[in-house]
This record gives structure tokens, sequence and C-alpha cells, in this order.
């Protein structure tokens, strides 16, 4: 058998488990995040005790949706930022932003099940920040890259000390470092701001107000690019 060739039964498994997270995908469109194994065992044709030799709980086939989501979106994004021009700042924080939205309004139940409503008892366990953090470190890599090129200049911004502290200790970890904390402050504000504006969309919080979506987005962007020197 060649190299990294799978048997059989490994194929057989792996395909079972693919069923599995599809269904259960139907059914966080349908229900929500409250997963029922017993639900999923019985659209999958099978009792439920053959769904746990694949998943030992609930909890454990929420965290496989959502590495597999925060993957996803990791993937939609990089790619978007990939085919803007590295000198373009700007571009490349737009095209992080659209894509995040894009990919959103594409996986609305997925990206619920990320950054809807946290599902009760259900603790992410730590393999899951790294998929979740792409997105955020390929943001900061570009305000490094303005940094380094000297198009993009610290803020002289004042913090009061509990936020200066914490923006220094969060500049520590891996993938915030060597980023200014007045800047990273302001990052970590349009950040919320960017996965606020999509939040507000589609869960609804828009509605009766703005009448073009796009257009409200677009304008989101330029606020983002704008406060973070990006942009003028």
């Amino acid at each position: 058998m060649a190299e990294g060739t799978l048997t059989p039964r490994a194929q057989a498994r792996l395909d079972t488990i693919e069923q599995i997270k599809e269904i259960a995908r139907g059914h966080l469109a349908a229900d929500g995040p409250n997963l029922s194994l017993r639900a999923v065992a019985r659209d999958l044709g099978v009792v439920s005790s053959a769904v746990y030799r694949y998943f030992a709980s609930r909890d454990e086939l929420l965290t496989a949706l959502i590495l597999d989501a925060y993957t996803a979106l990791a993937d939609y994004v990089e790619t978007a930022e990939a085919a803007v021009a590295r000198r373009d700042l700007a571009g490349r924080w737009t095209a992080i932003g659209r894509g995040a939205r894009e990919w959103a309004l594409d996986n609305q139940h997925e990206y619920a099940l990320l950054y809807g409503s946290p599902v009760p008892g259900y603790e992410a366990p730590e393999d899951t920040i790294e998929p979740a953090n792409r997105p955020v470190a390929l943001a900061l890599q570009i305000l490094r890259d303005g940094l380094e090129r000297g198009t993009l200049e610290t803020p002289s911004d004042r913090l009061p000390k509990p936020v200066r502290a914490d923006l220094d200790g969060i500049g520590e970890l891996a993938g915030f470092e060597d980023v200014p904390a007045a800047l990273l402050g302001r990052a970590m504000t349009m950040w919320a701001l960017l996965f606020g504006t999509i939040n507000f969309e589609l869960f609804g919080r828009l509605t009766g107000g703005v009448t073009d979506y796009d257009a409200y987005f677009e304008h989101q962007l330029k606020v983002m690019t704008r406060y973070l020197g990006l942009s003028k």
C-alpha cells in the first residue's frame, strides 16, 4: 500500500465522521447549537451508541464543528488578503473585512456558532485558539508591515494604566508581538467594530435602519482603515 493511502476501514471511519458533522450542521441550521447525539444518530440511521464511537460527547462534536468553521473562515480571509498587493495596506485590511463578511453570509449558522450566543455548558478547548487567531494574526501583520516601511505611525493615544497593562500583556502573546500598545488598542477596537457590524447585520440589529448593507459595511471599513492610519 502506498505511503499515505488509507485503509478501507480508516477511509470508512473518516467518511462517517464527515457524515456526522454534515448532519450536525443541518441541526445547527434548524435548532441552533442545542445538538443531540441521539438526533444525529437517528438521521444517520444508526443507534445512538454507534455515534459515540466517533464523538465521545456533544461537546466533542461541537468542538469539531467549531474547528472546521474557524479553519474555513481563516482560509477564506487569507485567500482574499493574499490577492491584494503587499504595499496596499488599506486594501489588505479591507479584503480581510470583506472576506469575513462574505464567509459569514454564506455560512450563517456556522458563523453563529463562532460569534453568536455562547452554548450553555460548553467550554471551547485550547486547540480552538490557533485557528481562531489566524485572521487576527493576519490583520496584525498588516500593521507590522506599515510600521516597518515607515508608512504607518504609532498613535499617541493616552491609555489608562489598567488598559495599558492589559495591552502590554497581550503584546507578549505569539502573533501580537511588535505592535505598540496604542496601535494594538486601536486594532482591537476596529476588530470589534468589524465583527460587531457583521453580527448586527446577520442577527437583524440593523433591520429598519440600514437599507443598503453593502454600502454601510464599506463605510465601516473606511472608518477602520482611517482610524488605524492605513488610509486618509
